[in-house]
Order: C-alpha cells, then structure tokens, then sequence
C-alpha cells in the first residue's frame, strides 16, 4: 500500500445476530462503494469465520491474531523488545497482512488462541489499524454477532452501525440490544437498520421493529445471492440483482 495523506474515513460497522446475512451485506457494500474508482475501501472481517474473505475473494490467510499470537509468544519467550521495536515490527506485519486488489483492501482479524489479559499487545494493535484506516475514504467492518467486541478489538470509535437482522423475532430482539447497548458503548454519528431476506413489502410491514434503532431499508430474498452463499461464490463477480440494488437504496444517504 503506498502512503497517503491521512483521511477521516467513513467507519461502517456492519452487526447483527448470526445467520442474519451480515457477511453478504458488508461485502455487496464493499462492491458498491469500490465502483467508485476514486475512493478507497478497506474491508475489516471482524468475524472468526472470515467469511467476508470468500465473499469479496480474496485468501485471509495471514490474520491480526496470528500476528497477535506470535507476538505474544514472543514475549512469554523473554524475547524482549522495547516498544518503539515493538511498534514498528507490528506495524510491518499488520501492513504485510493487508491483501489488495484494485481500490480495495482486506484485512482479517482471526480467531484468538491465546487467552488472558495482553491489553498493551491489543492497544498497539487497535492503533495501528486505525492508523492504517487513515489511509482509506471507507472502512467497511463485518462484525461479530454483538456490537462491543468489534469496539474492543479492532476500533476505537465508529462513524456508522449498520444493524441487519432478518424477519425472525430473535434477530429483531438481537438488533433491538445492540441498538441500546450502542447508545453507551460505541461513538458513532448515524445509525440503522437494514432488514434483510424478507418476502416481501407486507411482511415487512407485519414486523415489530425496535425502536432503539431507525430502519433505513430493506432487502429482499435473493436467489442470486442465495447461490453465491451456497457455492461460496465471489459476491463482487455475480451479476446485478435485486438484493444489491436494494442495498445500494438503503446505504445512499446513510454513508455518504
């Protein structure tokens, strides 16, 4: 990545119970925003599953954890090192671990092995991808299935929490907790709710929604993003459809 003047990037943080679809929504928001050839995106799986590196393709083999992990091997070691090294080394890593094609870059967070309290390894490590976020117009966060681990682990502070649930009653009730918790937990500038895979209009308008967060759209099912999902397909390469138009409606105003 070549250095640039440092930005105050759009921060989405994309939340949600688990199964809602919030993988394919942060990924068909990264296609839309990356057709924009002026601005940068960076892609940030927050989720251990790295599915958002199958759905934007690219490989999400070297992950911040597993920099995390060595780092702290390291240091039960005794391979002392003082900060100032220790900055710059994470920063080479973190930099190294960033996969780029075209205007969009991907970075995977990974699953932590090793337990217990190393809360300098992961301040450094927070500031050194919200350094790195600087060099971007958007950053685009696929997040666990709550909204504090995406705070604690990889930003400090978002400008946007995206909440997607589906029509079932459990993810409205997940996407009605994380509307609350945010309030206190999370700094951010907007905020909203994008119902996905719903039938239609009149389910839509069956639904008790929570009123802890604004809903600013609606997709519904796909089959073309439903195939994508089955066949772990490519979701920057599939065709138009519907479901992508209907995300593009929901985000236009929200993120720009």
């Amino acid at each position: 990545m070549k250095p640039t003047i440092k930005k105050n990037p759009v921060l989405l943080a994309v939340c949600g119970k688990g199964g809602v679809g919030k993988t394919s929504v942060s990924a068909v928001i990264v296609r839309i925003l990356a057709e924009n050839s002026n601005k940068n995106i960076l892609a940030i799986d927050a989720d251990p599953s790295v599915g958002l590196a199958t759905a934007l393709g690219f490989r999400g083999e070297r992950t911040v954890n597993d920099i995390r992990n060595d780092l702290i091997g390291r240091i039960e070691k005794g391979e002392g090192e003082n900060r100032q090294a220790l900055l710059a080394a994470l920063d080479y890593e973190v930099l190294a671990a960033l996969e780029e094609r075209k205007n969009i870059a991907f970075l995977a967070i990974g699953r932590p092995e090793k337990e217990g309290c190393y809360c300098k390894v992961n301040a450094m490590l927070r500031d050194i991808i919200e350094s790195v976020a600087g060099n971007f117009d958007y950053v685009v966060i696929d997040g666990e299935a709550g909204v504090e681990q995406v705070n604690r682990r990889v930003l400090a502070t978002v400008t946007h929490l995206l909440v997607v649930s589906d029509a079932s009653a459990k993810g409205l009730k997940v996407a009605g907790t994380i509307g609350t918790v945010a309030r206190e937990a999370i700094h951010y500038e907007m905020a909203g709710l994008l119902l996905n895979r719903i039938r239609d209009e009149g389910e839509k308008n069956r639904l008790s929604l929570p009123p802890a967060i604004p809903l600013i759209g609606w997709v519904a099912e796909d089959d073309d993003i439903r195939d994508a999902d089955i066949a772990g397909r490519n979701l920057m390469e599939i065709p138009p459809c519907p479901a992508i138009e209907a995300v593009r409606a929901a985000i236009t105003g929200f993120v720009n």
